[in-house]
């Protein structure tokens, strides 16, 4: 069912254009909430303790090394990886902009309100929410259509310089900063595989309910 989705969903809120610098309040709302939720879910896969996202395990690894937090190592990431875009000819969105702000912010959010699980199977339930809550932010920041986030950008940005297969680059990238991340000290685990092998499916989950919920 949503796993055959093959198009965002354009809903009543949906921006017309990614480049649109004066959306409907409702447009902007929802890509806020759903920024808020992924960076919730980003904090919760690494308050888990089973592992992060690829991005989240270079942050980690960084902020090991420096006297700065994971959502402030996040945000630094995310201004180096724009600056690639520049030979790419990408052009970013309110939302790529509001993207590398809020999910930073929510990271840290997370990480100190939010206690981690003391026993395995709980830190596995709670990964796996995780996943499922990055989905579901995922589904509201796409279907806002406001500018790709600044990875997403980075991804396709490559894709057509190159020409290779989209799932290509994106392992070639995810694997580049996982890579890189638990040489640092990242912790890299169950989870950081839940996510590589969950996320598409649980971006396509929220794809579709979001679609199904504000169908116009």
């Amino acid at each position: 069912m949503f796993l055959s989705i093959k198009n965002i969903p354009k809903v009543s809120w949906s921006s017309d254009k990614p480049m649109n610098f004066k959306p409907k309040i409702s447009t902007f709302l929802f890509l806020c909430f759903g920024l808020v939720l992924f960076g919730l879910g980003e904090g919760l896969l690494i308050v888990s303790l089973t592992g992060a996202s690829p991005w989240s395990v270079l942050a980690q690894g960084i902020s090991l090394n420096v006297d700065l937090s994971i959502g402030t190592i996040t945000l630094f990431i995310s201004i180096g990886v724009l600056l690639f875009w520049l030979p790419l000819n990408q052009k970013p969105g309110i939302g790529t902009i509001l993207n590398a702000l809020i999910v930073a912010l929510m990271i840290d959010i997370s990480i100190a309100l939010i206690p981690s699980p003391t026993n395995y199977i709980s830190q596995l339930l709670l990964a796996i929410f995780a996943v499922l809550i990055v989905g579901l932010g995922s589904g509201f920041y796409l279907v806002a259509n406001l500018g790709p986030g600044p990875r997403d950008g980075l991804m396709t940005g490559i894709q057509k310089k190159t020409n290779l297969p989209i799932a290509a680059v994106r392992a070639f990238l995810e694997i580049t900063v996982v890579s890189i991340g638990w040489y640092l000290g990242g912790t890299v685990g169950i989870g950081t595989l839940l996510f590589a092998f969950g996320v598409g499916p649980a971006v396509a989950l929220g794809l579709f309910l979001v679609g199904k919920i504000f169908y116009r």
